[in-house]
């Protein structure tokens, strides 16, 4: 009688195992993390999913735009663009971002610039603003400016809705500094309390904050610069992701 099958020898045994660890494990992170958003900015900007606000600059151009699959913000003063859904809970915000410096009329090498978990706490209409900068400061929310004041700081605030917005934490050498036309994956956790912001994989702020914004508003901020955003996914995480 033929033998269809043989023992399993231990190196084989050992194969085996690890390959269902790995099958269980990608299956785990696939159950933790669930698609909420996604948007590859492929045709002319949906107004029902973003607000753009741009500071008016006298005899300058400025636009918000899409073009080859990126959101162009190209503005001669401060803009906002916000994801208008209300984000909620454990979340992950990722995209890929690069200041583009080459013969544009508002080319600056400054301001990859954010706020999440935003909310007004005297308005719940948040999208009311001129895009100055500092018409934000009533604001709650996260904030990081990464590479501002003409790519001489990187700042992690939070703003607490009464125009106080201490800095939590400051870089100023510059491997926290921005580079020209380099794309950036740029990734922002909310866990429990916990907030992260990450660049290429690097965890630039860790913060565990006692009172944590749990809901709000996502935005793309910059000032006087030219920059392409691609790639924007929102997560829903479970504790452990």
């Amino acid at each position: 009688m033929k033998e269809y099958f043989k023992p399993i020898g231990r190196a084989s045994l050992g194969v085996v195992l690890l390959f269902c660890m790995q099958a269980h494990a990608q299956t785990a992170i696939a159950q933790k993390s669930k698609l909420l958003y996604s948007e590859d900015f492929s045709v002319e900007l949906d107004t029902s999913r973003w607000h753009a606000e741009i500071e008016p600059v006298p005899g300058r151009h400025s636009e918000v735009s899409t073009k080859n699959g990126r959101l162009i913000l190209n503005t001669a003063g401060g803009v906002t663009v916000w994801f208008k859904p209300r984000l909620e809970g454990n979340i992950r915000i990722e995209y890929d971002r690069t200041v583009l410096v080459d013969s544009g009329r508002n080319d600056r090498l400054s301001d990859l610039n954010q706020f999440w978990m935003a909310t007004d706490p005297l308005d719940t209409n948040l999208f009311k603003r001129s895009g100055k900068f500092e018409r934000y400061d009533s604001l709650s929310l996260y904030y990081v400016g990464f590479g501002g004041n003409s790519n001489t700081t990187t700042r992690f605030r939070k703003y607490h809705g009464d125009g106080t917005k201490p800095l939590l934490k400051e870089y100023l050498d510059s491997r926290h500094l921005l580079k020209a036309n380099r794309p950036y994956h740029i990734m922002i956790t909310v866990v429990d309390g916990r907030t992260t912001f990450s660049v290429d994989g690097e965890v630039f702020f860790d913060f565990v904050d006692a009172t944590p914004l749990k809901k709000g508003r996502f935005g793309f901020r910059s000032t006087a610069a030219r920059h392409g955003v691609g790639g924007f996914r929102v997560w829903g995480l479970s504790k452990s992701d």
